[in-house]
């Protein structure tokens, strides 16, 4: 019997594996960071879920689920990607059983890819309309244009409180109010001011402007929702689900435009893509600050700040209002989703990635905050031109972004030019996001046909882009808006808690269990294994702060969020659109495959492997560089391999999961990554490389 110790690839006669290659630098990585967590979510839909949950309100529950939630799960993704060098789904040699969560966050990355990439070609439409109107004005300024109703108003209103009573009783019944609206009700104002009108003439403006007329208001529509609705999309034309019309053209060459982006933008992977956040990353906080700066000079600005700035405490008992500041979080800072394991994965194995979850978490942060006062200063300006409270100007989340802001936009000095500039922020901030989601697509994907995927980069890059695109084209009908609110409403909600708390499972409470069982503590049992973990990385054990979140508050708070707002379930809806009941199942169905794929791959490996093995490392868990490998992995520098012969190298594991790249036994030899789920050979990777083949025979008595 012989034992063989197998120190590189073959230089000949076997095909190597490509590496997965690394960020250019440490600031690359951050930069990368801070425009995957400052996306559009910050310009769009943190805005929007403050003014569904009450303004100022909403920040308390955001900031609290950040603390005990968002950043731990933060630093927790970006540690195990960096540690292990793997992407989302090869990394959980950790724990083979939870393979699945890495199918999860592929999956999720995929979905939230296809709608994504729909609301940046809004964003390249807009920006091409402004560009063309750069000697004129952008289309949405004014009314009388040909998509416009009778109930659009560009103008705001006179201030009343300047004006004397018949002057503004006559405003009132002729700008304002409904005269035979107000007739109808003049027995409601009679019970409410303890007096018998038979005239609205005999009213006066208080009463005309109080409560008890509200129903009566004139409801006026902006130029620029008029010009989101009837022109860009042509909502008008489709009738909900049940007919979303024709595709419109102009949306699908946008679309292709792109798609052909994301594609050149990352072709070559992190390299490529490491390069352009320099500029992505940084352009558009420029643009915000214009923007918060003109909105405050608007009139009308102050009912807006006053709504973001106000809290209405009785809204912290709605269980909505918590589960939106979670799934915000998650959202936001992209836990759950793959991407943070997938960019922490190309770092250096000693970089200190708790120093930068708390930079990018606290940017992150206080982006959203910040661009909440530019977009409600807006909205102040808005429900003062309309004539409408704060909180009833924009029914929907996108049409913050293409209704609120681009009616700011309009009351510019050179108005084109500054749109333009806008919408080419929107594109900055949707690429960085898309960039990695695709990367983790693509990564997640390469990493378990890493020989023939990783050698073939560009053109499997290119097919991922070209489906993207294809699932696009619904979303790009004239009623396309319902199924991209659809996908919004339930692709990254739910689930995204589901696998945090899965993850947190199997690092904080799998992983330290049957480490008591694990060869490699060689005997020592620890109590959270992953805590050593890190240690290696970063010089130090985690502060008590991350461990009682990792252990017990975030799993805690993610389980009552989860069943708490199940209660409170309200079914999808775009303004006043209630959306069809199997719609309602599609829905539940995006919600469902990504835990079903959990549920599913731990059952498989638990019937393969059985209970101990599935759920334990494999002995091809730990650093993946030599140099990194110490302590309890130094034993991966020289991890032997039971040989007959070179050609005939035996794996030490089951079958693998099928349809996944099992060459034969002469051609098993790994490289950067093992191809297989849940396989327990040491990858080559794992031992000292030299430029030639050595095999050193050692018999053995």
């Amino acid at each position: 019997m012989t034992q063989s110790y197998h120190h590189t690839l073959l230089e000949q006669g076997e095909k190597k594996t490509e590496e997965r290659g690394s960020w250019g630098g440490r600031f690359e990585f951050l930069l990368s960071c801070v425009g995957y967590a400052v996306g559009l979510g910050n310009v769009w839909r943190f805005p929007y879920l403050c003014y569904r949950n009450g303004g100022a309100t909403f920040l308390i529950p955001y900031v609290i689920m950040l603390v005990v939630a968002g950043l731990p799960l933060f630093f927790l993704e970006l540690a195990v990607g960096q540690f292990a060098s793997e992407g989302p789904i090869t990394v959980w040699k950790v724990s083979p059983a939870f393979h699945g969560i890495g199918f999860a966050m592929v999956t999720i990355s995929g979905m939230v890819s296809i709608y994504y990439n729909v609301i940046i070609m809004y964003a390249i439409y807009y920006m091409f309309v402004s560009f063309v109107s750069l000697d004129t004005t952008v289309p949405w300024a004014s009314c009388g244009n040909p998509w416009n109703t009778d109930s659009c108003r560009s103008e705001p209103y006179p201030t009343l409180n300047t004006l004397d009573e018949t002057t503004k009783m006559e405003i009132l019944y002729s700008q304002l109010y409904n005269v035979t609206c107000v007739g109808d009700l003049l027995g409601n104002f009679s019970s409410t001011y303890n007096s018998t009108f038979t005239d609205p003439a005999q009213l006066n403006s208080s009463m005309v402007l109080s409560d008890v007329n509200k129903a009566c208001r004139i409801r006026y529509v902006a130029p620029s929702a008029e010009y989101w609705e009837r022109a860009v999309l042509r909502l008008h034309e489709a009738d909900g689900f049940e007919d979303m019309g024709s595709i419109s053209l102009k949306n699908v060459a946008c679309l292709l435009i792109a798609w052909t982006i994301i594609f050149l933008c990352i072709m070559k992977g992190v390299k490529s893509s490491g390069k352009v956040v320099y500029f992505t990353a940084t352009f558009p906080y420029i643009i915000l600050v214009v923007l918060l700066v003109r909105g405050l000079t608007l009139e009308g600005c102050e009912k807006g700040i006053t709504f973001y700035m106000t809290p209405q405490i009785h809204r912290l008992t709605e269980a909505k209002v918590w589960g939106d500041a979670a799934t915000q979080i998650f959202y936001s800072l992209g836990a759950g989703f793959g991407g943070l394991l997938t960019m922490s994965s190309f770092n250096k194995f000693r970089n200190n990635c708790e120093r930068d979850a708390v930079i990018v978490a606290i940017i992150n942060c206080a982006t959203s905050v910040f661009a909440g006062f530019a977009i409600f200063s807006l909205l102040g300006f808005m429900a003062h031109t309309t004539n409408q409270d704060v909180e009833s100007v924009v029914d929907q989340g996108p049409g913050l972004a293409f209704i609120a802001y681009p009616e700011g936009l309009a009351k510019l000095p050179m108005s084109s030019l500054w749109a333009f500039l806008f919408f080419f922020m929107l594109l900055t901030l949707g690429l960085d996001s898309q960039f990695v989601m695709m990367e983790t697509l693509i990564s997640g994907i390469s990493d378990i046909f890493p020989r023939f995927l990783r050698t073939h980069k560009t053109p499997f890059t290119a097919f991922c882009c070209l489906i993207g695109f294809l699932l696009g084209l619904p979303q790009v009908t004239k009623g396309g808006i319902y199924m991209l609110t659809l996908m919004d409403w339930y692709c990254g909600s739910y689930n995204l808690m589901l696998v945090a708390l899965a993850e947190i499972i199997c690092l904080m409470y799998v992983y330290p269990l049957v480490g008591w069982f694990w060869p490699q503590q060689e005997g020592r049992k620890t109590l959270f294994p992953f805590m050593e973990d890190i240690e290696m990385m970063i010089g130090h054990k985690p502060n008590p702060y991350w461990v009682i979140n990792w252990v017990f508050l975030a799993p805690v708070i993610i389980i009552f969020i989860v069943i708490v707002s199940a209660t409170q379930y309200a079914p999808a809806n775009y303004g006043d659109y209630e959306f069809p009941p199997w719609t309602e199942g599609i829905g539940w169905c995006m919600v469902v495959a990504p835990v079903a794929m959990i549920l599913l791959v731990m059952a498989i490996q638990v019937c393969r492997l059985g209970p101990l093995k599935a759920f334990s490392p494999t002995d091809s868990w730990g650093p993946a560089n030599p140099e990194d490998q110490t302590g309890k992995y130094a034993s991966l520098r020289n991890e032997p391999i039971m040989v007959c012969s070179m050609s005939d190298i035996k794996l030490d594991s089951p079958p693998y999961i099928g349809g996944i790249d099992s060459p034969p036994a002469s051609e098993r030899v790994y490289g950067d990554a093992s191809p297989y789920i849940g396989g327990v050979a040491t990858p080559l990777r794992h031992v000292p490389s030299l430029r030639q083949e050595r095999v050193f025979q050692e018999t053995v008595a």
